[in-house]
């Protein structure tokens, strides 16, 4: 079975651990070295990035 490819950018993803406050740990011990929970605020936070796109795109 092959992995799917990632849809965020590792840039996008960096940025956003920046924000979240976990982003030296992923400079010392790469992706795998982030919890569930932190992979997936990542995700959330992206969601809610391109929500706040979407509304300023429609306004």
């Amino acid at each position: 079975m092959s992995r799917r490819r990632g849809v965020m950018s590792d840039h996008l993803k960096e940025e956003i651990a920046k924000e979240l406050g976990f982003y030296d740990t992923i400079k010392k011990e790469g992706w795998g070295g982030i919890t569930t929970r932190d992979a997936g605020n990542i995700v959330k936070r992206a969601i809610q990035m391109a929500e706040e796109q979407m509304i300023r795109e429609r306004s």
